[in-house]
């Protein structure tokens, strides 16, 4: 990785995000913070892989620490994946305060290192994992442990990082929940929006359909017109599910997978799909999951076996959320950059737990880039110095 900060000019067609002029003294704070950043993105931590993700949460857990915070390390799920809270909240101290969430696991599995490695070009620091999500949880991490003293912040702060946010967050929703019912504010670090770095106060909910099909096997040739093919009936049945999508109000259905059938000469007695969908609310989520449910066979000689769990429900936008989000826009100009609220997306991550708590939740609060998910994943190491200074801007006023 090269050692030096490219100046802004060098990435400015790359996107729209204005990259800030660096002073000798920031630009000196941005190699230190892209160095830190580089020994999280190079401890691999995929969701699949519990011993990576436990290597990942204890060289965090060693990291906040020896910043001065108090830190605990549970375990949850039938994998035994590693939840930690790093906080510096006094003994005793009770009070509401402000919930810092993040997550540790990475959707890419070990090796992608070797795909994208970590360097830096043009003012982007690439690697696995450097945009979603460990840049924005390094630079909370880092501006809580500068105020890791009791008392330091207005509000006692609590750090909670979960090992399974990409496949579903079903080991440590528990966690979140407990945690986001004692706290006055959720502030998520996952990734800003590319192409202008925005925050997030609205995403749609996420649900999860898996549908079997059961038909009657038969030989392809001498006896087709016995058999009930689950393939062919199965199609009736992804017809179906697409034509639930409805683009004007923001739901989306979506067959992601499908599988079945043994072999080409023997009438399929079985098929399956997993279907994904989005939705804006929970009415809209309790009308598409009585949908699928209500699904019936087109072939009355196969069954339908319907299971539907809606993941994680809406994030929808509250007034609480935001006059959160006016005082987060002041502590973002005070760091040099103007925060602007993101149309409701449809991806959803475990800021939709807090925010159906009723607990006024902004999104998006990380580290500024691009290419989520793909081996093209970056940030932008000139705009580390001004996100550090929002995080310390906000930790040390917010009240």
């Amino acid at each position: 990785m090269s050692t030096s900060v490219p100046t802004p000019a060098a990435s400015s067609a790359a996107s729209s995000i204005r990259m800030p002029v660096l002073t000798p003294e920031t630009q000196a704070l941005a190699q230190q913070l892209a160095a830190g950043i580089r020994t999280w993105i190079e401890c691999e931590s995929p969701s699949s892989d519990a011993a990576a993700v436990e290597r990942m949460a204890q060289l965090v857990a060693t990291q906040a620490q020896a910043a001065g915070l108090q830190v605990e390390l549970t375990h949850a799920g039938p994998k035994n994946l590693p939840i930690l809270v790093a906080s510096n909240r006094a003994p005793g101290d009770e009070r509401p305060g402000i919930l810092l969430l993040a997550h540790l696991d990475t959707v890419h599995p070990i090796g992608t290192l070797k795909t994208n490695p970590c360097r830096i070009e043009d003012d982007k620091l690439y690697g696995p994992g450097s945009f979603d999500m460990k840049g924005g949880t390094y630079l909370a991490l880092t501006a809580l442990g500068e105020l890791s003293s009791a008392g330091s912040t207005p509000l006692p702060v609590d750090f909670l990082m979960v090992p399974d946010e990409e496949v579903g967050s079903h080991a440590s929703r528990p966690a979140i929940e407990a945690y986001a019912k004692r706290a006055r504010y959720t502030l998520v670090c996952e990734p800003a929006r590319p192409n202008g770095g925005k925050c997030v106060t609205a995403r749609k909910g996420t649900g999860m359909t898996k549908l079997t099909v059961t038909g009657r096997p038969s030989h392809a040739g001498m006896a087709h017109e016995k058999g009930r093919s689950a393939i062919r009936e199965m199609a009736h049945q992804i017809i179906a599910l697409e034509a639930m999508t409805d683009y004007s109000r923001g739901i989306t259905v979506s067959v992601g997978t499908i599988s079945g059938g043994t072999v080409t000469n023997t009438v399929p007695s079985h098929c399956e799909v997993m279907v994904d969908f989005r939705i804006p609310d929970e009415a809209a989520g309790k009308e598409i999951e009585a949908r699928m449910l209500a699904l019936k066979p087109v072939d009355p000689d196969t069954t339908l076996s319907i299971e539907v769990e809606l993941n994680r429900p809406a994030m929808v936008k509250t007034p609480e959320a935001q006059t959160l989000l006016d005082q987060l826009v002041v502590y973002a100009d005070a760091a040099g950059f103007e925060l602007i609220d993101a149309p409701v997306t449809g991806g959803g991550s475990d800021a939709n737990f807090t925010a159906a708590l009723g607990i006024p939740s902004v999104d998006g609060l990380g580290a500024e880039g691009d290419g989520a998910h793909t081996l093209r994943e970056y940030i932008f190491v000139s705009a580390l110095p001004r996100r550090l200074q929002f995080w310390r801007n906000t930790l040390s006023a917010l009240a």
